[in-house]
């Protein structure tokens, strides 16, 4: 602790880096009955903390490492600061980002003056060649989090923290990736400030330092989920997961509708829009004020960053109210003959706001309507349903189905009498020039394809949903062909919302 205290009052970080502010957030504070103040590290000059330390780290290089360059492997904020940091020092970077990076990303390192190295599909992949790299070439390699300069230059949120509250704090909510921020900025608090509780924020298909730390053991997920891709990590560092183990007092997990929720959230109180992983703390600050039934207390959350993919606004904007709880989904049975709509509208609808309504004929005797509901509460969610079921209107709540709110929403009376033994799997592919098709084109070698849908969601993973026919005997031939694939994949099969609708 000591030493990370040392390092972090001793940092380089405002040659580069600027103080910024702390925030309050009004309609937050409404909404929780807290003082809610917001750390903006979005407004860094790369909107992103990571700055700190890529800065602090490449300004205590000595003369002989800075005559060798920089090299560092990323596909987003780190990459970036890295960049903005070397040439600003004077040092040569090379940055090696997969070959799936948005175009944004690339061009905004470029621009900096580094020169980019576009090697795999995945950040794994391009980190194998990096240190490839690094033996050849003898450049200095700048690891994302586990250095102690690095966490030393991040903990300088903290400090600026303590100083801009006057103290005046009883939680803060950080963002977790690989945990250099949470790293640097627990062992200062807990140093100066004991008593403030710090909490770290993971999405639930992201959670290595939740589990590690749980655990007592660095652990390394299989797969990683895709939306908030900067705190995408497989495994978190020895230095970070020691940190977080001894300092951190408590972890939270939320889900992509949260997360969706909480980025809409922060532009109400701020105008900014800021990335998926920069709106985890005020996501994590949410869901644990509400489990915990906080009130009167004072909460800090630090937005990290803000290099959000503009194609995305779209998919966060579809997933808020979900995420606010504020619309609930159901896959809703009705006869097939006149009035049942009417009915089902006036009796159970009544004076509910729709918000969404999709319905084909399929048969002669049932329906299938998926319909979107304004809700203002858990409650009032789980009340429609027993008004449904009172009306004899047999429901299922898809509220909390991924599949139903990725894909079936949108392919709404695609079901086919003609589909004969049909399988259903989604699968994340790298989203690269030319992928869908060659995605295609290994999909369609082997059986028939009898559905599927693809939606652009402005990610480095496209989604596919894909139903194939596959004969019974030929059903063995299918594990072989998948993990021939290489591509992650999930059976849906079994899902109630395929059953229903498509």
């Amino acid at each position: 602790m000591q030493k990370i205290l040392r390092n972090i009052l001793t940092s380089k970080v405002y040659e580069a880096a600027e103080e910024t502010p702390l925030e309050p957030a009004v309609n937050l504070e409404k909404r929780l009955g807290c003082r809610v103040l917001l750390k903006r590290e979005d407004l860094q000059p790369v909107f992103s903390f990571k700055i700190r330390g890529a800065y602090n780290r490449i300004a205590h290089l000595d003369e002989s490492e800075r005559a060798r360059g920089v090299i560092a492997a990323s596909a987003g904020n780190h990459a970036q600061g890295v960049a903005f940091s070397a040439r600003k020092l004077g040092i040569s970077a090379t940055i090696v980002m997969p070959a799936t990076t948005p175009q944004i990303k690339v061009d905004a390192v470029r621009s900096m003056g580094a020169e980019v190295v576009l090697r795999g599909d995945s950040y794994s992949e391009a980190a194998d060649h990096c240190m490839q790299l690094v033996a050849s070439s003898g450049r200095v390699f700048i690891h994302p989090f586990d250095d102690e300069l690095v966490i030393a230059g991040q903990g300088t949120v903290a400090d600026e923290i303590l100083r801009q509250s006057s103290g005046n704090i009883d939680a803060v909510f950080v963002p977790v990736g690989g945990g250099g921020l949470i790293s640097g900025m627990a062992a200062y608090f807990k140093a100066l400030r004991p008593d403030i509780r710090v909490i770290g924020v993971q999405p639930k298909d992201s959670s290595a330092m939740t589990r590690s730390c749980r655990e007592g053991r660095r652990v390394e997920l299989e797969s990683v989920g895709i939306f908030a891709d900067g705190v995408a990590v497989r495994k978190v560092g020895g230095l970070t997961f020691r940190a977080c183990r001894d300092y951190v007092d408590d972890f939270v997990l939320v889900d992509t509708d949260e997360i969706c929720s909480a980025i809409k959230a922060i532009y109400q109180d701020t105008r900014s829009i800021v990335e998926p992983a920069g709106a985890l703390g005020v996501a994590g600050m949410v869901r644990y004020a509400g489990e915990h039934g906080l009130s009167g207390k004072s909460l800090v959350a630090v937005n990290s960053g803000a290099n959000m993919n503009f194609e995305r606004l779209r998919y966060v904007a579809e997933r808020t109210q979900v995420g606010e709880g504020q619309e609930a989904l159901f896959a809703v049975t009705i006869p097939e003959k006149p009035g049942s709509l009417k009915r089902f509208c006036q009796e159970v609808v009544g004076d509910r706001n729709i918000t969404e309504f999709n319905y084909r004929l399929a048969s002669r005797a049932e329906a299938q309507i998926f319909v979107g509901i304004s809700v203002r509460s858990l409650e009032e969610r789980y009340a429609f349903a027993e008004d449904l079921e009172r009306a004899g209107f047999r429901n299922v709540d898809l509220t909390d189905n991924d599949l139903a709110k990725t894909h079936v929403r949108y392919m709404v009376g695609g079901r086919s009498e003609a589909a004969v033994d049909e399988v259903l799997f989604r699968f994340w592919f790298p989203e690269r020039p030319g992928a869908l098709g060659r995605f295609l084109a290994a999909m369609g070698q082997n059986w028939n394809i009898s559905l599927f849908h693809y939606r652009m969601q402005g990610g480095d993973f496209g989604r596919v949903l894909v139903g194939l026919e596959i004969p019974a005997s030929e059903k063995g031939q299918l594990g072989t062909f998948l993990k021939q694939l290489g591509y992650r994949y999930l059976e849906e099969t079994d899902n109630p919302a395929y059953r229903l609708f498509l």
